[in-house]
């Protein structure tokens, strides 16, 4: 071999293959999974321990601490399988670090994740006081909106309304069938072989009917829902029209038809999960979604408010995530800023167009937020506002409607609110709104590659939820307390 071609570095398969490695010495001091190793235990972790209090059957769990941190750490670095999260139990040091010799199997991960559901509220309200103590939430601009994520539910297990009346009289016609020919069946058979039992369900059967009550109770269901539906409709007619009147605004063409209680031919219900809706998304069509809602803290992009709905409608969502957000601040012990006088400020909310309506406003300024919120697209290219026009006072009461900050009280809740926008206060704390929330989804949607539920039902979707954003929020402690010399 010629002495001038390139020399390589020795190597030998066995000496890597037996050497031991220490997570401690090989991964960075200042790595995810030693902080979480040290934060999460010292959190309240009753909720978790609640679970066992009434159960003393079996061998003994695993540690609920080392559970929590391996499900907290797993979600953080974009590990949602439980199966893959117990393959990486098996190869991977960080994953190591945390579990030791001692490791869960994917069942165990699984069921603990399920039957922890009711903690993961709590547990998100820990994390959000432990970024309160840091000054991480300020209070500034809390901005609502909501991202569709795709539900576990097959688009092929699914029934629309109008098929359902005929699989109901297929089925209801073929066990008829069925029972005329047991009826047979037993009349030879006691005609041939003497006197039987007759309890026995022929399996045929026993598969019609179970898909005939399934396909029954998905239609009670859709009925259940449309009726909803149409009351919720009706409410919003009636506000709007006398939202109009107060305007002193004429109608327009012809009164609309009355609501319609029944569902359309096409409404559709899912077997695999029931809670899951239709739902358009963003240049992916339609889809089985859940419509996850968050109030996101302009300081950090800490999530203060983190809700599940089947609603594809953001609107109705502006009240209840308002009450939400300020129910976990004062959980976490977060109190609001006050100015030089010791008088506590608004806390401005911003959202987009899809969650105004005057009632959201009234209600969100009730709940003690002081409501941004869009009343209409705006056009590319429109004339700018007077930067000059007077803003809002900072130190607004928390329950001042819209019309204290933005207009005068007889004035059109809707002009009010547009009014308010148009000042250099409205137009700097909606501008940020884009910068605040949205970056979030896209943070845990795209970087840690959370598109879809793995968990089903509303109750459960809605606690992976609340781990999804209590781990975004550890991520940005643990990058905030990293970057502190």
């Amino acid at each position: 071999m010629d002495d001038r071609a390139k020399r390589f570095r020795a190597w030998d398969a066995l000496e890597g293959r037996q050497e031991i490695v220490s997570p401690e010495t090989v991964l960075p001091e200042d790595d995810l999974v030693f902080f979480l190793l040290d934060t999460i235990p010292q959190l309240d972790l009753s909720a978790f321990y609640a679970y066992y209090s009434t159960d003393g059957r079996g061998q003994p769990p695993f540690s609920v601490e080392m559970m929590v941190t391996l499900l907290v750490y797993s979600y953080s670095v974009g590990v949602f399988s439980s199966r893959k999260i117990a393959a990486a139990c098996e190869r991977n040091l960080a994953f190591l670090a945390i579990v030791g010799p001692d490791r869960p199997d994917f069942r165990t991960i699984s069921e603990f994740r399920k039957h922890h559901a009711a903690a993961m509220r709590p547990l998100f309200i820990e994390v959000l006081r432990v970024a309160g103590e840091l000054g991480m939430v300020k209070l500034g601009n809390l901005s609502t909106d909501g991202t569709k994520i795709e539900a576990n539910a097959s688009r092929h297990k699914a029934m629309s309304y109008g098929y359902m009346f005929k699989e109901l009289a297929r089925l209801e016609n073929e066990i008829e069938q069925l029972l005329a020919q047991a009826d047979r069946v037993d009349a030879e058979q006691d005609a041939a072989l003497g006197s039987r039992r007759g309890d026995e369900l022929p399996e045929e059967l026993k598969r019609r009917e179970d898909r005939l009550a399934k396909i029954r109770e998905a239609k009670a269901r859709l009925e259940a829902e449309a009726r909803a539906r149409a009351t919720e409709e009706q409410r919003e007619r009636d506000a709007a029209e006398a939202e109009r009147q107060a305007a002193g605004k004429k109608r327009r063409g012809k009164a609309p038809a009355p609501v319609d209680p029944t569902p359309d031919d096409k409404a559709q219900t899912n077997f695999t999960d029931s809670d899951a809706k239709i739902m358009k998304r963003s240049n992916k069509g339609f889809d089985y979604c859940y419509n996850g809602q968050a109030a996101v803290d302009g300081a950090n992009q800490i999530i203060v408010a983190a809700e599940t709905t089947a609603d594809a409608n953001d609107k109705r969502q502006a009240v209840p995530l308002a009450k939400a957000a300020m129910a976990n601040l004062a959980a976490a012990g977060i109190e609001r800023p006050r100015d030089e006088q010791g008088q506590p400020l608004s806390i401005p909310n911003t959202a987009d167009t899809g969650y105004y309506s005057a009632e959201n406003m009234q209600g969100v300024a009730e709940a003690g937020l002081d409501p941004y919120f869009a009343v209409g697209r705006d056009k590319h290219h429109a004339p700018q506002a007077d930067p000059s026009a007077a803003a809002p006072s900072g130190s607004a009461d928390a329950s001042s409607t819209p019309a204290d900050s933005g207009g005068t009280a007889d004035e059109n809740p809707k002009a009010a609110m547009a009014k308010k926008l148009r000042t250099a206060t409205g137009r700097a704390l909606y501008a940020a709104r884009k910068h605040i929330v949205e970056p979030v989804f896209g943070q845990i949607k795209r970087v840690r590659g959370f598109r879809k539920f793995l968990l089903r039902g509303l109750e459960l979707v809605s606690a992976e939820w609340q781990l999804i954003c209590l781990t975004h929020n550890l991520l940005k402690i643990w990058r905030h307390v990293s970057s502190v010399p």
